[in-house]
């Protein structure tokens, strides 16, 4: 499998970056999340003069085998028709990248559809679509080696184009699915707990999708039963989510800050976690989205997101519109006087 080699930020100016944002020419603390984001991203570019330069956004779309066992309302059509969307400008995803100032990339890891005429979507298509995790792993290791290095790939590049800070997305009907096993694999949350509506699946369909994920995770736990991280992310993973996997492991690597989206973004910086617990160093949680389990992934990752105002689109949407907040916490420490320097009283 390939290998990250992710080093926690270092720490030593830590101390100096505090005592700037403590005299800025404000109460101490009074700009609350500004404050916390702006010392993380301090000690991430270990600087004290910390910059955002050339925002990315990678939208990884595929399509995953378990939607052929009705745990999504949207049938896999969707993701494809959203993909195509997605080349016309006319999806969220789209607005807040235009909104915002980031350079979409589009990119099919694995969707059930050719769309190779189409020159905006990035062909790194790995098969169409995955296997049916009720009956089989979802992919091979080749496979997800693949997607693993696809995404630590197209990091490399926005790298090298001079991005500093990246935002992930998804486009993959079904992609709850993997993302609550993952959550009670990976987070010891009872299996119920973790179930949510998706797409807006209730009712008796609900019932379903708890039926066929408890009965996955069961032959699952037969098959592995000294199972890894490793194992859970093959076994039950799209290969968009794994290709964000990987991405967000290479943008850790390389330093850059990692813009997490909602509950499938999540669940994909879980699985990071736990191949690489140093990631989330360079995580950003965008916001707490309205998915059923969303807030109790974030707690056992000790995230705290910057928003929660009901969102559960996907594509990374939650975390765009996050990014003024973040920008925010740049133009903080860089551009508000100090006390000295302003002819003000401290007092405190």
């Amino acid at each position: 499998m390939i290998k990250f080699n992710i080093v926690s930020p270092d720490h030593s100016i830590k101390d100096e970056i505090q005592d700037k944002i403590d005299n800025l020419n404000k109460p101490k603390g009074s700009l609350g999340m500004l404050e916390e984001l702006a010392l993380r991203i301090c000690l991430v570019q270990h600087s004290l003069l910390p910059t955002l330069f050339h925002p990315c956004h990678l939208l990884f779309g595929g399509d995953h085998g378990i939607e052929r066992e009705g745990v999504s309302l949207s049938p896999r059509d969707v993701t494809w028709q959203q993909m195509i969307n997605f080349t016309k400008g006319g999806g969220g995803v789209n607005m807040f990248c235009r909104q915002h100032n980031f350079k979409l990339r589009i990119i099919d890891m694995g969707v059930d559809y050719d769309l190779s005429s189409f020159p905006e979507i990035r062909n790194e298509k790995i098969a169409w679509g995955t296997k049916d995790f009720l009956h089989e792993a979802a992919m091979s290791e080749e496979e997800m080696d693949k997607a693993l290095s696809t995404g630590a790939k197209i990091i490399d590049e926005c790298a090298d184009e001079g991005c500093n800070i990246v935002c992930i997305g998804e486009m993959g009907i079904a992609n709850t699915s993997p993302s609550s096993i993952w959550l009670h694999l990976m987070g010891g949350v009872p299996l119920d707990d973790c179930v949510g509506a998706g797409s807006g699946v209730a009712g008796s369909q609900l019932s379903h999708k708890h039926k066929v994920l408890k009965e996955a995770v069961d032959k699952f736990n037969r098959d592995f039963p000294y199972a890894s991280a490793t194992d859970m992310i093959r076994y039950f993973g799209g290969f968009e989510m794994v290709g964000a996997i990987g991405a967000m492991l290479r943008a850790a690597e390389r330093r850059m800050i990692v813009m997490v989206d909602g509950f499938i973004m999540s669940a994909c910086m879980l699985a990071a976690s736990r191949l690489h617990p140093e990631v989330l160093n360079y995580a950003i949680f965008g916001h707490c989205g309205d998915e059923h389990a969303h807030a109790k992934m974030l707690q056992i990752m000790g995230a705290k997101p910057i928003l929660n105002i009901g969102m559960r689109l996907g594509e990374g949407t939650g975390a765009l519109c996050a990014y003024p907040i973040i920008e925010s916490s740049v133009r903080m420490i860089n551009e508000m006087n100090n006390f000295e320097n302003a002819n003000i009283t401290k007092y405190f």
